[in-house]
């Protein structure tokens, strides 16, 4: 017979995985949505695996706030026509970084390792980076749209599946509190 701890580990690696996966495709999408998304979660909902990590920062309210001002900032920058593909190796760094943050800091709060989340959350923000820069200048070429008009839809998504991440979202065991 399995100990109970045994039967539910794969449900604690599905709680840390995929919202790591959902959180780096949102990095890799627009850089610091996923922090400012993440941020804005914990600090409603802090979570007792940051306390003592150098991690907890992401659970002030006043991070949630200058996450979202920065993450709204890059909305804007991003159409800019001077602003630097994201394949660019200082922007694709930024989202290897970002990537790499939210998953330790995720996989921290849910009493994981942050090493193992931070490296899984950095190489999928990198992927989604690739595939998301593909799709965009795909769509443009393909329908002849402007590759900004194609960003203000790329926002769109970013907002709307951040904000569906977040709902579907379970708190940590025994640290529930509705938002």
């Amino acid at each position: 017979m399995k100990k109970k701890s045994q039967a539910l580990a794969p449900k604690h690696r599905s709680a840390k995985f995929w919202p790591v996966m959902g959180f780096a495709a949102l990095a890799g999408m627009r850089s610091m949505s996923a922090p400012a998304f993440l941020s804005h979660y914990l600090s409603r909902q802090p979570h007792t695996g940051l306390a003592g990590s150098s991690l907890r920062f992401l659970q002030k309210p006043v991070t949630a706030q200058i996450l979202k001002a920065l993450a709204a900032g890059e909305m804007v920058v991003d159409k800019l026509p001077t602003t630097p593909n994201r394949t660019a190796p200082p922007v694709l760094l930024g989202r290897l970084l970002a990537g790499s943050l939210v998953g330790a800091a995720w996989y921290k709060s849910r009493h994981g390792s942050a090493l193992s989340g931070g490296v899984l959350g950095g190489l999928a923000a990198v992927a989604a980076t690739f595939v998301s820069f593909a799709l965009r200048t795909g769509i443009s070429q393909q329908t002849d749209t402007p590759i900004a008009l194609v960003g203000v839809g790329e926002d769109a998504l970013v907002v709307g599946s951040g904000a569906a991440l977040l709902r579907g979202v379970r708190p940590a065991h025994g640290e529930w509190r509705p938002l």
